[in-house]
């Protein structure tokens, strides 16, 4: 005889009950300009049934898309947990897209309605016209709304709709494979493409980035998602901290250093999320600034583009705060990947584990393959392109745009690089951004990491660039910390003993700041391209010898 378990379903709506009556007196802090706003996750659960009532009433049914136009804030939560409990799906617009592409995601994505941060609405304003499908804007907050009347659209107010609504909604029963969410790549080349995510998908990578080798978040944490709600789902720190009764730390849009610093300092926070960027910043004003306790954090986990070893020593050294380095993409909702060091590990090994994207969470497969996609050995030196595979990791765009990036099963993922024995994955490049100077590759990433250990570099971005005699060489993009002074002889010379001779850069820029994707990430298709123009001074070493 087989014994069968009850069937209940994993939906966003379950961790929205779990939250509201487990963890219901656990808090939402929220920055403002001028201090924190403080709330219960109880409080959450009531303005999440006044939102969807005020949703249904204005016609959002069945899987209607929902956009949203915002930065971390518990309005924006509500949104996280209404929208989909009620069966609709929610759709974080990336405000930091050109126009042209935010028009596109949303006439794709056929967004009803947007709900929007009032501080936004310059942005949001001159795009709204030509949002064909959205007949409707919710802004949050006290502000002019005569920018957006001006299309034409109906306006609200947030607070309004939702005072006048009943804090009980009746949430419909959802089938776990149906949406929740939907999120757009951030459209380096071409159109952003749309990844839908699954209520059974979001609440897997839930539990994973609470168990033990993710995040390890339990009730006794404070998670402080800095990495935008907008961009795969804060690296899934929202609901797992919902899932977890963790209390939320929301910074808002006030994510310079300072504030950030302050937040940490005033709030406590125990495990944080943000790209390396967010951290190298926190780490300048702290040097600058000294005096300041940073030390709550227990675990600061950081992704997004490859995090040096450097920073992570300074982090341990100075400040008494881990960073951890994960890997995940918009396709994979986002963590796929940790570098947790198994215990008893030696400490130089230790610092390679770290240097490393890290080994696939339980629920992740990854292999490497070559051009052809024949499979690779895990053997630490084969390098081909990474693919990946799970039940959170998805199986097509939406309208299936771009099939070329699913094979057999797996999602190709773009990114170059090497498993060793130990499943550790270490990634080189983008493929899109490899060097092959001469036949051979040249590893970009592990260029920018060694510069950033240099005392007088900032900031370090290397891209490929042609070369008469090799095909390609490397280009490298240098910002100076404040009051340094550094020269292309004095880094060439520092690499020297860190790299392969043929990898070091011959020719060199230094500039005031390197230009960034809109998910923060060095947009390398725009420095070759102002490299091309002759937009930079560039320094050839080979002139000089």
């Amino acid at each position: 005889m087989y014994s069968t378990m009850q069937n209940s379903p994993l939906t966003v709506a379950a961790i929205l009950r779990y939250a509201v009556t487990v963890h219901g007196d656990r808090t939402v802090t929220t920055a403002t300009g001028d201090g924190y706003r403080h709330a219960t996750y109880r409080d959450v659960g009531r303005q999440a049934a006044r939102l969807a009532n005020a949703l249904r009433r204005l016609g959002i049914e069945g899987d209607d898309r929902v956009a949203t136009f915002m930065w971390n804030t518990q309005e924006h939560l509500e949104a996280y947990v209404a929208v989909p409990s009620m069966g609709a799906v929610l759709h974080t617009l990336n405000i930091r897209l050109f126009p042209e592409q935010i028009e596109f995601v949303a006439y794709e994505a056929e967004d009803q309605v947007v709900i929007a941060d009032v501080s936004l609405v310059p942005l949001l304003a001159p795009v709204l016209r030509s949002m064909e499908t959205v007949h409707t804007v919710i802004v949050v907050g006290d502000g002019d709304l005569a920018p957006l009347q001006a299309s034409g659209k109906r306006v609200l107010r947030y607070h309004e709709i939702t005072a006048a609504e009943s804090d009980d909604f009746d949430w419909p029963d959802i089938d776990e494979n149906s949406a929740a969410a939907m999120c757009y790549t951030s459209g380096t080349t071409g159109h952003p493409k749309g990844v839908v995510y699954g209520h059974r998908s979001s609440y897997l990578h839930s539990m994973a980035v609470c168990g033990g080798n993710g995040l390890g978040l339990s009730f006794s944490d404070k998670a402080l998602p800095i990495v935008p709600m907008f961009h795969a789902n804060a690296w899934g720190l929202p609901y797992a901290a919902l899932m977890a009764g963790a209390d939320l730390v929301l910074p808002d849009r006030f994510m310079d250093a300072e504030r950030v610093v302050d937040l940490i300092e005033t709030q406590r926070p125990t495990v944080a999320g943000a790209v390396p960027t967010i951290w190298n910043d926190v780490m300048h004003h702290l040097e600058r600034n000294p005096g300041h306790d940073i030390s709550s954090l227990r675990l600061v986990a950081c992704g997004g583009s490859a995090v040096p070893v450097s920073l992570m020593k300074e982090f341990e050294e100075k400040f008494s705060v881990q960073i951890r380095q994960l890997w995940g993409m918009t396709e994979t909702s986002p963590v796929a990947t940790l570098a947790w060091p198994p215990p008893d590990t030696p400490e130089d090994r230790q610092w390679q584990i770290r240097a490393t994207q890290g080994r696939p969470v339980c629920g992740v497969e990854a292999r490497i393959v070559d051009d052809e996609g024949e499979l690779l050995p895990n053997d630490g030196e084969a390098v081909g392109e990474l693919e990946v595979r799970g039940p959170w990791i998805t199986g097509s765009y939406y309208r299936n745009t771009d099939e070329s990036k699913f094979q057999s099963g797996w999602l190709r993922t773009g990114d170059v690089g090497r498993i060793d024995p130990q499943g550790y994955i270490t990634l080189t490049d983008r493929a899109k951004d490899v060097i092959k100077s001469g036949g051979e590759w040249i590893s970009s990433v592990e260029l920018e990491n060694h510069l950033i250990a240099h005392p007088a570099v900032r900031e370090a971005a290397v891209v490929g660039v042609p070369d008469e005699r090799w095909q390609e060489r490397p280009l490298a993009t240098v910002v100076v910390q404040d009051g340094a002074e550094t020269d292309p002889e004095q880094l060439r010379n520092f690499l020297a003993d860190k790299v392969a001779r043929w990898w070091l850069p011959e020719r060199w820029t230094f500039v005031e700041e390197i230009p960034r994707t809109s998910v923060g990430k060095y947009d390398k298709k725009l420095i070759r391209s102002r490299y091309a123009e002759d937009a930079y001074q560039v320094t050839d070493l080979r002139e000089r010898t």
